[in-house]
């Protein structure tokens, strides 16, 4: 009989987020299993549609907590809040397998009030969560989310003509030259031509990956309402017997219904996704380059990211409501979020200097663009009126700024809920400490990301920060300039496009 699983969090939303690994290891070592998380109902959004989470229930009471249990007959209790509330619920639902989260709460206070460290602050809250399941004998899943955790695959089928079809912007068409690669590698003796813009042709021509280059004239030969029709005739008399198509356009997919191509590949968030033959599932929650990768899942190709990288919040869809709010940075914009607020004063950088950041990512080709909840609308339009960053602040949704993550190259952050988000969605991660510290175990979790902190002996002031500077200098953020938070952001953009391992298309005719 494969274990039901009831999984307590009811903390805040960084806390509930961290949490996504322990579900890909719970599904790994039960691959039958059913897990249920029992989270507080403003952060339920965090947990929608993760792989290894069937079913997210809101926190209402203790009671309804203990009713659910005894209604469902869950076989495993896994309190990862460890808490007396928890511990109650625990103790009272008297589920044949418990395993709890130890929270190393007495060594974290002796760090804040003696600087005492011990073995347990060197874990991130991830690990700790992942000592509870060694209770159970449950070994640690990698915490990558990939293509193949919603069942994306298939088997290889020849394909001699190949046609991929890009006709978006530049940052976009560089991305899909390791598709390119992959195509060729699985798919040897055929050849690959790509359908891009005229501005973008040179990086296709001349790479080693590209046969022949066709240009979509969208503004001129192709356009208006017959447009695509031209195109799928010239196309048709090619003969193509694969699309693969990264642009997920209505119109991209039209034209190669209407080509006659018989298999078409595409993303199932494409407008024109009825039209494919393969729906591979799009993930806002990877990196552009690996989502490329992932249209070859249909063919046999792996197309997971890199072991050791760490993206694990499942994906949602894009809003029209987000898309609208996005629509002001213009297509094909570069976007670093930038979170200024945070629960505690003392974990806020200075709005003056979120606001000169703001400026000089808007000189190196960024569009900044603001998020937060209600509460830091003032704040945020501050920042904006003085740097003329996009404002976001208060206008989204938990949901829509898990979307809002996946069209992100960089996030900027206090340390807060949202920081963990952007680091679990694969975001890389400028992270500003002042009150609190790495020990606590809540800094940016997987490799690549930047913490920006003063060494001082009063840090940490408290386990969550402080309403006020206990010492009255705020030193922490003070010691902070925009020198050290914008080199760092460079710094991460710059590994970010040397991870990627794409170099320079010779270019040609």
């Amino acid at each position: 009989m494969s274990p039901k699983i009831l999984v307590i969090r009811l903390s805040s939303l960084g806390d509930v987020v961290l949490t996504g690994p322990v579900y890909k290891s719970l599904k790994a070592h039960w691959p039958g299993c059913r897990v249920t998380v029992l989270v507080k109902p403003q952060f339920a959004a965090a947990l929608k549609g993760h792989p290894g989470v069937d079913e997210v229930v809101p926190f209402t009471g203790i009671m309804d907590a203990l009713r659910l249990i005894k209604a469902r007959g869950f076989t495993h209790l896994l309190d990862l809040h460890g808490n007396l509330r928890s511990f109650v619920i625990r103790t009272m639902a008297r589920v044949p397998n418990t395993a709890t989260y130890r929270k190393h709460a007495l060594g974290r206070r002796l760090f804040v009030a003696l600087r005492v460290s011990s073995p347990g602050l060197q874990l991130h809250t991830v690990d700790r969560y992942h000592e509870a399941l060694a209770t159970w004998g449950v070994p640690r899943a990698a915490s990558v989310l990939s293509s193949a955790d919603y069942g994306a695959a298939g088997a290889t089928r020849g394909a001699k003509k190949i046609l991929v079809m890009q006709s978006a912007f530049l940052g976009d068409s560089l991305l899909t030259l390791p598709l390119l690669r992959r195509l060729k590698e699985i798919l040897p003796g055929g050849t690959v031509t790509v359908l891009t813009l005229a501005g973008t042709a040179a990086i296709f021509r001349g790479t080693p990956w590209v046969d022949s280059v066709m240009i979509d004239d969208k503004r001129g030969a192709h356009g208006g309402l017959t447009g695509p029709w031209r195109v799928a005739e010239e196309l048709r008399a090619r003969a193509f017997d694969l699309a693969v198509i990264p642009h997920r356009s209505l119109r991209s997919a039209l034209i190669a219904k209407l080509a006659g191509i018989p298999r078409r590949i595409g993303f199932d968030s494409s407008a024109g996704s009825f039209l494919l033959t393969d729906a591979v599932p799009f993930s806002w929650l990877m990196h552009d380059l690996e989502r490329n990768l992932s249209l070859a899942l249909p063919l046999g190709a792996g197309a997971a990211p890199s072991a050791g990288e760490s993206r694990y919040v499942a994906p949602p869809k894009m809003t029209p409501k987000l898309a609208g709010l996005l629509s002001a940075a213009g297509d094909g914009a570069v976007l670093a979020g930038v979170h200024p607020g945070s629960a505690w004063a003392t974990k806020r950088w200075l709005p003056e200097r979120f606001a000169e950041l703001c400026v000089r990512l808007k000189a190196d080709g960024l569009t900044p663009v603001l998020v937060g909840g209600p509460d830091d609308k003032a704040l945020g339009a501050r920042i904006a009126e003085d740097c003329g960053a996009l404002d976001l602040v208060g206008r989204t949704d938990l949901e829509e700024l898990k979307a809002l993550m996946g069209r992100l190259s960089l996030f900027v952050t206090n340390d807060s809920g949202p920081m963990h988000l952007a680091a679990a969605a694969g975001v890389p991660v400028v992270a500003i400490f002042g009150a609190t510290t790495r020990e606590l175990g809540f800094f940016p979790y997987g490799p690549g990301h930047r913490v920006v902190e003063a060494p001082l002996a009063c840090r940490p002031c408290g386990l969550h920060g402080a309403r006020v500077c206990p010492e009255g200098h705020f030193l922490c953020m003070r010691l902070l300039t925009v020198d050290r938070v914008h080199e760092a952001c460079r710094d991460i953009l710059k590994a970010e496009v040397a991870a990627a391992g794409i170099q320079e298309p010779r270019s040609g005719s």
